[in-house]
């Protein structure tokens, strides 16, 4: 029964990782936005800012922290990982309540996973309600 739950549980485990891996494969790396730019050539003066134009592709951000930012992609991933992994935790714990046939001590580790599945579902919430409202405050 042990094995079981285990495989179960890899295999749950499998299903957000190869989401996101399929994710990241799926995004375009294209060119510059700034291809037909003459300045991009190298032929004509190539200073800082012209070089750093040239190299920005066409999809990302202008700013780290705003609507669009680097930072809010990033922490708003995490945290959706985060909370994906608690809600996982939530149905493993549901499964070996279910499973644990009266045993006291099974009963009381479900018990356990299902309490810290709830408790890391609410800090998720809580933690992407404090990222967007800092961000949110600190930008304008």
């Amino acid at each position: 029964m042990k094995n079981i739950l285990k495989k179960a549980a890899r295999s749950l485990m499998l299903v957000p990782a190869m989401a996101l891996a399929l994710s990241f494969a799926a995004v375009p790396f294209g060119g510059s936005a700034y291809a037909a730019d003459p300045t991009c050539d190298g032929t004509t003066g190539l200073n800082a800012t012209t070089g750093a134009k040239c190299a920005k592709g066409t999809g990302t951000s202008d700013n780290l922290f705003g609507q669009g930012g680097i930072f809010r992609t990033i922490t708003n991933v995490l945290l959706f990982l985060i909370g994906a992994v608690a809600v996982i935790m939530l149905i493993i714990g549901g499964i070996r309540y279910t499973i644990s046939g009266g045993d006291s001590t099974a009963v009381t580790a479900a018990k356990n996973t299902i309490l810290y599945s709830i408790v890391g579902i609410i800090v998720a919430l809580l933690a992407y309600a404090i990222v967007n409202f800092v961000l949110d405050s600190f930008t304008v």
